[in-house]
């Protein structure tokens, strides 16, 4: 899994307009911390929650500890801008290894592993795929199906996120260890 800095590659699914301004006001501030926003998102009514999920710039792997120093930052963030007007619930979480592919870029990063896809409008009389990912080309997802391979336009993605597979437990398990700064194993 390589990262992939092609143009273009940091295109992301559109936010609700709430949760764009959510992401205006919090990424910098994540960025200089050394992570970057995967996903926001907010459901519930009368009280909301807010989950933000991050991922380490350095691909190591979120602790516990480093979605507390999200918490402690975002909530101080949206405490001082207010972009929510209710009272509402914060969870910050990592992506875990199923991760929802959020960026053109994430794409081509998991090219090779299985994924769903959900789209905004049909494509081929379909608005759902399933199957492995072969990458992405002028904004186009490219995916393998047991029919056939499917190229699907990424700005009509809905949601997208990878299947737990035995294939993708191994990529994440021979993932580079965590390491202190004096290059140890912290585990």
């Amino acid at each position: 899994m390589t990262e992939q800095t092609e143009p273009g590659s940091q295109l992301r699914l559109p936010d609700t307009p709430r949760m764009e301004r959510v992401r205006a006001i919090i990424e910098p501030s994540l960025e200089a911390m050394g992570y970057e926003v995967v996903r926001l998102h907010e459901t519930g009514g009368q009280r909301p929650v807010v989950q933000v999920m991050a991922d380490r710039q350095d691909g190591a792997a979120m602790t516990v500890d480093d979605c507390a120093a999200i918490s402690r930052s975002v909530s101080a963030l949206l405490d001082v801008e207010d972009p929510i007007p209710t009272a509402y619930t914060l969870e910050v979480s990592s992506p875990g290894i199923d991760r929802p592919l959020t960026r053109l870029g994430d794409f081509e990063r998991f090219a090779g592993f299985d994924a769903r896809i959900e789209l905004t409008r049909p494509h081929d009389g379909r608005r759902r795929f399933k199957g492995r990912l072969v990458g992405t080309a002028d904004q186009v997802v490219r995916m393998e199906t047991d029919e056939a391979v499917v190229d699907l336009p990424f700005g009509a993605i809905q949601r997208a996120r990878l299947i737990l597979t035995d294939a993708l437990i191994q990529a994440s398990v021979a993932a580079p260890e965590e390491t202190t700064e004096e290059g140890e194993d912290a585990r």
